[in-house]
């Protein structure tokens, strides 16, 4: 089930948004976030609201909403779903009018909120990806901009064509930055916690520093580093942490074969004890 908030009321289905001049769908002016329900759990739900305002402004849109009416958009729509329902939420905001560059009073907001069940921690396959991440001065690497996910989509394409369900991405330098869609940790050869510091060619997960925040809370210091290639073919655990699969495992890194690991697993448990309490 779709349902989507546009021009002051909700409808289910996949709802127009675009006319054929709108420079969104012309010229790339979107942004959007995604946040979730979870048996009426909505955890870090502000967080993404503020990051899809500050997105907007990245690349030249104005949010026509605050996050308190964002917020309260999304508590309307999450009570029309079934009270046990694991829900997708996406804000959207997007340029209408303009030739190159959006004209930001212009700009238009849509929410839609969709039946999606968080994946089961089973593990999935990964290969490194010959494509790059961009650095800051190639895009809007600072904003979840709709146009970066075209470069996320060909590493994806690529990883299926290769028989493995995702792809890992480097940033210019060689370094690993992340997922095709969301954020890395290993738990490298001598037992440390790693995820690859931000270097401005990926953002910031709101997940990531929940579950940094989470593991700290048990002791366990993850360390934001440089991560070479090479580590990933000697870590003991790989795992993603995004707002889909909250945590989720790699368990084939290219020819190698991982456990869905401890750490991994309890960063899960986290993460969804989390989630009761928000």
């Amino acid at each position: 089930m779709y349902l989507t908030y546009f021009n002051g009321q909700w409808t289910e289905g996949n709802v127009p948004l675009y006319g054929a001049m709108d420079h969104s769908l012309w010229l790339g002016s979107s942004v959007f976030d995604g946040a979730r329900a979870m048996h009426g759990k909505l955890p870090d739900l502000r967080p993404h609201l503020e990051r899809v305002i500050s997105s907007a402004d990245k690349l030249g849109l104005r949010c026509p909403l605050s996050v308190d009416e964002m917020e309260a958009l999304v508590r309307e729509g999450v009570a029309k779903f079934p009270a046990d329902a694991e829900l997708y939420i996406r804000p959207l905001v997007f340029g209408t009018d303009g030739f190159l560059i959006p004209v930001a009073e212009a700009s238009q907001f849509a929410l839609t909120l969709f039946d999606a069940p968080l994946p089961p921690f089973a593990g999935f396959s990964a290969c490194l990806s010959t494509l790059l991440r961009p650095q800051a001065s190639m895009a809007p690497t600072d904003a979840k901009a709709s146009a970066l996910y075209a470069n996320s989509t060909r590493a994806m394409r690529e990883a299926k064509a290769r028989g493995f369900d995702q792809a890992i991405m480097l940033d210019a330098d060689g370094n690993v930055a992340e997922f095709a869609a969301s954020n890395l940790f290993i738990v490298a050869a001598d037992g440390a916690v790693v995820t690859p510091k931000l270097n401005g060619t990926f953002l910031a997960g709101i997940t990531r520093a929940r579950v940094i925040a989470l593991l700290a809370s048990e002791g366990v210091t993850v360390e934001e580093r440089t991560v070479g290639k090479e580590e990933l073919m000697t870590a003991r655990e790989i795992f993603s942490t995004g707002n889909y699969g909250k945590v989720t495992p790699c368990t084939r890194y290219e020819d190698r074969t991982l456990e869905a690991g401890p750490v991994a697993r309890r960063a899960r448990e986290l993460y969804l004890a989390f989630t009761e309490t928000s």
